[in-house]
This record gives C-alpha cells, structure tokens and sequence, in this order.
C-alpha cells in the first residue's frame, strides 16, 4: 500500500479499508473528487478476506429491508434502492469474478474473497484514490465555518500519531471504521468516539451474528455432542429460522443459531424444535400402533443423529429406555412428542463480540440522512457500514449494506 501522500488537503477523507470505506471511495473518485483511505491496521479489506470461509458471501439475490434490523427498519431503504444487488452483482460480472448460488440465494466468489477486494482496489486506484494503511488518528476538529464556507473548502482537520504529527485537512470525512464485532480483524468503538465528538447520538449495542454459549447441564450434553449440525426450527421473541445448528464445546452456533443470536437478550429463553416438518406427538402415538415392540429410540434415530438421541433419552425418558412404545403411556409419549417440538433452553451468554459476525446498534439513523449518509447536524460528515444502527441477517445482507451505504455517501459527500 501507499505509504503517505505528499498532500495534505483532500476532498474526501475515509476513515477505514474495509467493505464500505473502499465502495464509498472508489465512487467519491469516479466522480472526480480527490480521495485519501486511512486504515489503522496493517492490512486493507481483512473482514472481506475472511468472510464466507474464505469465499465472500458479497450478496443475496434476495434484498428486501426485511432482511435488516433497525431501530427505524425504513432508514435501509433509500440506500437499497440506490444501489441494489444487482448493481453489484454487474459490477462482479464486469471484473469476470465466478460466483455460484447458494441456499437462500447468497452469492458466493467460486474462488477467493480476494477478488473482490482486489476488485475494489482496481476501482479505487482507476479514480486515483491514495490508500494508507498503519494511520492512527489522533484527533479529529471541525473547522470554523467562516474558514470552511466556501464551496469545496476544508471542513475538517485531522491530525496522525506520527512523528511531527502530520496533519491532513477535507471537505467531507467519511467515517467506515466498521464496529466492534472480532477485534482481531480490527473491530474497535473509534467511530462510537467519532459520533459522541460531534454528539451525534448512538443506540445501544450489542453482538449480532454470534454463537451461544451454556454454563448449566446442557453444557456438558454440547461439549458430547461438539461437531453434530442439524436442521432445526429455531426461534426466539417472535422471530423463528429454519436452518442447521451446530453443537460446539462452548453451546450451540449454525446458521439457525447466528440468525436468532439477533434477537436474543440475556436471560430469555430459545426454543428448538427438533423435527420442523412434523408435529412429533402424532407421530410417535402412530409409530405405537405400527411399530409397538420397537424401543423408543430406535424409531427417533431414524429422524434424528443416533449421539442426540441416546443425550434426549438421559435427559427425557431414561426410566423408560429399555421399555418397547407399547409399554410406553400415550400421555408420556405426547409429553415427549412436544419436548421434541419445543426444547426449551436458556443460554447462559453469547460468545461475544470476538466471534460476532456483526455488532448490532450503532450510530442513530435519527441522526442522518437515509439519502446521503450524512449527518444531519454535521454538514460533510457521513457514516457508512457497520457503524451505522443498520444490522443484516446472515446471507450476503451486511456486505450489500456496505456497498449500498458506501455507495450513496461517495455520492454525496
């Protein structure tokens, strides 16, 4: 990367390399603005890199606001529809990049997720934009408006922890520092920090996307079970996802499990049906009259993992384990039948931002404007991408709002 810029004055500052920053400053550049990237850590696009086990889900056939959580489930709108996925997706095409499809429509690189960071870094570099990397901001400062009044004048001025502490000044500041989800890749609250400075407001936050975590019995039953998945119903608050859950030493993660993490507050209950596509007491009252001689666990093993099932008959029926259905009462085997349609559990803790997906909250969309990215009562400062109180679900939804939001500030600012 670009080590340091001879200049010092820019149009467009971006503070961050990641998805949105790079969108929202190859297309400042496409529009003829001068564009300076700052990345803090060693390395441009690490979240890109390592999304979609190496593949980068970039985005889903399927974008709706539905897809997203807000505290105003409108504010995604404007930016969808400004940039969609299929802008996106012709952007992918245009580069020659294979993608494949996968379940629920998410689109997959077949190759690596470095093409499509290499991608925007072509597009950056075709408008000129200087990218550095390694840049620690020290401060941030608005300058007075008599000073930054005229049309395209500085509006900010930033200051680097380097030796003689260079200073760099723009006529808009882009805040794309992502959030705090998996601080190995470089999550951190500097854009919270950036947001109180000019006190704009921010919601609360909380990891999203993330794996459960048990500290009771069940505990030891996800350390026996680690490494079994599953397709289950799996729902919480309303909210419900019919997708695999994995067992891991810690509790339970999966599709299903990162889905409903969204809507789980600490103390509240999931509930886990494990046979989605059939109501289980009918069934097992059936499988007696058919099947009486046979144990109740070799009639579930055809259903369900044989590991699980042997964990459900401790937990369940063990009194009644070597007894055949026939012996087994209908009112016990209902019983059971609705356990197995309606585990309930209650996780002791997520994982936590160090494997979180994504950080749920952020900067206030009250606050900005859903047409710019910019803030209301900031003029030239825009927030874009994670940092902004806009979550997806798992499925390409995070990355099309970092390129619908990075999209609409370039822009604007």
């Amino acid at each position: 990367m670009v080590t340091q810029s001879p200049q010092h004055r820019f149009d467009v500052i971006v503070l961050g390399a990641g998805a949105s920053g790079l969108m929202c400053a190859a297309i400042a550049a496409r529009r003829g603005l001068s564009v300076l990237v700052l990345e803090k850590s060693n390395k441009v696009g690490k979240k890109i890199l390592m999304s979609g086990g190496g593949r980068c889900n970039f985005t889903n056939h399927f974008v709706d606001a539905d897809n997203f959580i807000s505290a105003n489930p409108h504010f995604c709108k404007s930016a969808l529809t400004q940039y969609s996925q299929w802008d996106f997706i012709s952007l992918v095409e245009r580069y020659e990049i294979d993608y494949e499809e996968r379940k629920h429509s998410q689109l997959f690189c077949v190759g690596s997720a470095r093409e499509i960071l290499d991608m925007l870094l072509a597009e950056c570099a075709a408008g000129g934009v200087v990218i550095e990397d390694h840049c620690n901001v020290e401060s941030i400062g608005a300058l007075p408006p008599a000073a930054s009044s005229a049309q395209n004048a500085a509006r900010y001025e930033l200051t680097l922890r380097e030796d003689g502490k260079r200073r760099l000044c723009c006529h808009s500041l882009v805040v794309a520092t992502g959030a705090l989800s998996i601080p190995t890749l470089g999550g951190s609250d500097y854009g919270y920090e950036i947001a109180r400075q000019f006190s704009i407001p921010l919601t609360e936050r909380r990891a999203g996307l993330v794996p459960f975590m048990f500290s009771d019995s069940l505990k030891a039953v996800c350390e026996r079970l680690s490494g079994l998945a599953l397709e289950v119903d799996l729902s919480c608050n309303s909210h419900s996802f019919v997708e695999n859950i994995l067992f891991t030493h810690r509790g339970i993660s999966g599709p299903a499990a990162l889905q409903i993490s969204n809507y789980w507050y600490p103390g509240g209950e999931l509930v886990i049906n494990l046979l989605p596509y059939r109501e289980a007491a009918s069934w097992l009252l059936q499988e007696k009259q058919e099947a009486g001689r046979a144990l109740l666990r070799s009639r579930l093993q055809q259903v369900l993992p044989k590991p699980l099932v042997l964990e459900l008959q401790a937990l369940w029926w063990a009194e009644l384990a070597d007894k055949p259905l026939a012996e087994l009462s209908d009112q016990r085997l209902v019983q059971i039948g609705e356990l197995l349609n309606c585990w309930r559990v209650k996780p002791s803790a997520t994982e936590g931002y160090r494997t979180a997906e994504v950080t749920l909250g952020g900067v206030s969309t009250d606050a900005l404007s859903s047409k710019t990215m910019e803030a209301r009562h900031q003029p030239g400062l825009f927030f874009v991408g994670e940092v902004v109180d806009v979550s997806g679900h798992l499925g390409g939804f995070n990355f099309q709002w970092a390129w619908s939001s990075g999209y609409v500030a370039g822009m604007n600012v």
